[in-house]
């Protein structure tokens, strides 16, 4: 039996995809390659292709033994949902819905899904635990919670279980070097003072420092992209030995400022790294970290590469062999 994992040659999908084969699953892959590259995806059987489109998704499912699915395919950028939320909810929630239909189709009752910590929006208290209210402020993280909610429903008619994973700031790079970060456009702040140590950017910008925090700029929680994809093969697992629907935080309950990312990453680079304070954007909470006990004690979860220097410098490493990211390759 296969995996199929959406968005599978995106950053994160990559790595799911990496961990999964590295475990001797048989793994297949569906993306439309629109921000995602075909050398980011180690192994297994691409197909290119959107998940709107039904006879696409019906080569996916009749064509492999598939019995579980991990969705990552989705547009994600906070400012460009708020700009044109239209495109995050047809991609988005309409994606999901025909992915849903197709797997009650072909019989397949499990997905493992990428969902984030902007379901929360601006949170209640610190650290955020899964019961904690759930308000949205940005589009993106809107459609995020819809998508939650349609496969809770999915459940209750068809009996789709689902584990969903709201993961808070994902970096890094796996360990092999072989794949890494690379956007277009780039928003994430790790690879974009990266790429200003690489001179490609002449300063960072800092969105906002008059936030209600110690330094005043935004506050959030890294946690290492191949700990990330270690979640969603032990999530899979779960759902394989007969496991309920249920949702889990990812971090690594702890919090970086801004100001102090930028500044690990000068002691790592060795590199002036120019700063430049500009306004707030839209949409984006003061402070989010995670509580991530339940994943911990349900899923077994131990993410091991928890200190943001080695984070940083995982991605470091990538960015310096790939610095034009995949089109080096």
């Amino acid at each position: 039996m296969a995996v199929l994992v959406t968005g599978g040659a995106g950053y994160i999908g990559s790595h799911a995809v990496a961990a999964l084969l590295e475990r001797g699953e048989d793994v297949v892959v569906a993306d439309n390659l629109q921000q995602g590259h075909k050398d980011a995806v180690l192994g297994g059987k691409l197909y290119v292709g959107d998940l709107r489109d039904g006879d696409f998704l019906d080569q996916v499912f009749g064509g492999n033994a598939i019995d579980a699915v991990i969705h990552f395919a989705a547009n994600s950028l906070v400012g460009e949902s708020m700009k044109d939320p239209g495109k995050y909810y047809h991609n988005n929630v309409y994606g999901t819905l025909c992915l849903l239909e197709k797997m009650n189709k072909y019989g397949v009752n499990k997905i493992v899904f990428s969902s984030t910590a902007a379901t929360y929006g601006e949170p209640e208290s610190v650290p955020i635990d899964e019961l904690d209210r759930t308000l949205p402020t940005n589009a993106y993280g809107e459609t995020k919670l819809a998508m939650e909610k349609m496969m809770k429903w999915f459940d209750v008619a068809h009996g789709i279980k689902f584990v969903s994973l709201r993961y808070f700031n994902a970096a890094g790079a796996h360990e092999s070097g072989k794949i890494g970060e690379d956007h277009s456009p780039e928003t994430h702040l790790v690879p974009l003072v990266l790429q200003t140590a690489l001179g490609q950017r002449p300063h960072i910008s800092v969105f906002g420092d008059d936030y209600p925090t110690e330094d005043g700029t935004c506050i959030r929680d890294y946690i290492h992209v191949s700990d990330l994809a270690d979640a969603h093969v032990l999530a899979v697992e779960r759902l394989r030995k007969g496991g309920g629907s249920a949702v889990y935080n990812l971090g690594n309950g702890q919090g970086f400022s801004v100001k102090q990312v930028i500044g690990i990453a000068r002691a790592v680079t060795g590199k002036d790294i120019p700063a430049v304070v500009e306004s707030r954007r839209a949409g984006d909470p003061a402070v989010l970290v995670a509580s991530s006990k339940r994943a911990r004690d349900e899923l077994g979860w131990n993410p091991t590469r928890n200190k943001l220097e080695d984070i940083i410098g995982s991605a470091w490493a990538w960015h310096k062999a790939n610095p034009r990211g995949y089109n080096d390759k």
